[in-house]
């Protein structure tokens, strides 16, 4: 079986594949820049056995990480499991999809991975929002090359600042309201959160359609609050958590078939 990790700066998320690539499972658990490899283990092995499943089962692994000590930390305990070493995807490789930017370099592992899954999955042009700590916005084009895309604070990024300079604010629950139009402090706040999140969203994927020339590019949603932000909005052609980790697996399937 294949594991997936993919580790942002607030949460990691993992995931089990079968050996027909079907996801049997998957975790979420908070990122600590902390963590040894003996912690990472002790957490892996304690969500396999919560699952009833055997770690022994793993036999091959890939990271998507864009937290340099914690790669190093996951590679540790994976080598130690699997006695060779895992998959690392690595930013500005293409992977099978060209690069289209000044400076390859600069693409994440974690956006690499997204528009390598997109691509595969939902065809091209195809553009991907990933709500994370940051809102990456990822560009394939009609061609199959990756063009790059926007970086912007993410929601709860957003709400911890507002929230640390307004602290009877907090403890508003952060989902989409019936309108944009907030009848209150709870409303307005959820507004300018989740429905600006969405305008956001919506503004900067219709500038880069027009500038791509591709007006019916499929538009996917992915991270942790993509189904918050997609109740505020029309603009997804479909929201899909999986996705990073769908990428991650298609990148080793593709390093595998060139060994």
């Amino acid at each position: 079986m294949f594991l997936a990790i993919d580790v942002g700066n607030t949460q990691s998320t993992l995931g089990l594949f079968d050996e027909r690539g079907a996801l049997v499972r998957g975790w979420r658990m908070s990122t600590d820049v902390s963590d040894t490899s003996d912690m990472l283990h002790a957490r892996l092995y304690s969500f396999f056995m919560k699952d009833g499943l055997e770690l022994s089962r793993v036999t091959e692994a890939g990271v998507a990480s864009v937290v340099p000590a914690l790669e190093r930390a996951w590679q540790k305990c994976l080598s130690a499991h699997l006695d060779h070493a895992p998959l690392l995807v690595r930013g500005g490789v293409d992977y099978g999809m060209p690069i289209d930017m000044p400076d390859p370099r600069q693409v994440g592992a974690d956006r690499i991975a997204n528009a390598i899954a997109a691509r595969q999955d939902y065809g091209t042009p195809v553009i991907v929002v990933d709500f994370g700590t940051a809102t990456n916005i990822d560009v394939v084009d009609q061609r199959g090359a990756y063009r790059g895309g926007a970086i912007s604070p993410g929601l709860m990024l957003s709400a911890g600042a507002l929230f640390e300079r307004a602290a009877r604010l907090a403890s508003v629950p952060i989902v989409a309201p019936e309108r944009a139009l907030g009848d209150s402090t709870e409303h307005a706040l959820q507004s300018g959160l989740v429905v600006g999140a969405a305008a956001q969203a919506e503004g900067l994927v219709a500038r880069i359609r027009a500038e791509l020339g591709a007006p019916e590019a499929t538009v996917v949603g992915t991270g942790g609050l993509a189904r918050t932000v997609a109740a505020a909005t029309d603009l997804f052609d479909a929201v899909d958590p999986t996705l990073t980790l769908r990428g991650i697996r298609e990148i080793w399937l593709w390093e595998q078939a060139r060994a």
